[in-house]
């Protein structure tokens, strides 16, 4: 199993950057798919980005493809996403989410999640 902790998220301007991270502390992190989805008020919770357990074969929504970057350390047990050219929209608490078999965009069938860290993006 995994413990996922997220950490980076902040208050930025339209157009900055902020690098996210999600560390494991269980020791299983190099098993698991991973993703990052995204959750506001207004929506649903969203998939933004995913890597498979070696790192290959980054996927990224559309709404984020060609900003956002998502790298993982196995030999951390870290897992980031890099996010550039920032917008309003970006707001939302971004989670990390693991996944044993399968790579996938949808956010059920993930089955460990961090606890969340706030993006506000705003001028």
């Amino acid at each position: 199993q995994v413990k996922l902790v997220e950490d980076g998220g902040g208050l930025v301007h339209p157009g900055d950057s902020l690098r996210l991270s999600c560390v494991d502390s269980e020791g299983a992190f190099s098993n698991y798919h991973m993703g990052w989805f995204r959750q506001s008020p207004e929506k649903e919770r969203e998939f933004v980005a995913s890597i498979t357990w070696s790192g290959s074969n980054p996927a990224y929504a559309d709404s984020v493809k060609g900003r956002f970057t998502i790298s993982r350390v196995n030999a951390k047990n870290t897992v980031y996403l890099e996010m550039n050219y920032l917008k309003p929209e970006d707001t939302a608490v971004y989670y990390c989410a693991a996944k044993r078999y399968g790579v996938g965009i949808t956010a059920a069938n993930y089955d460990y999640w961090g606890q969340g860290t706030q993006v506000t993006v705003s001028s």
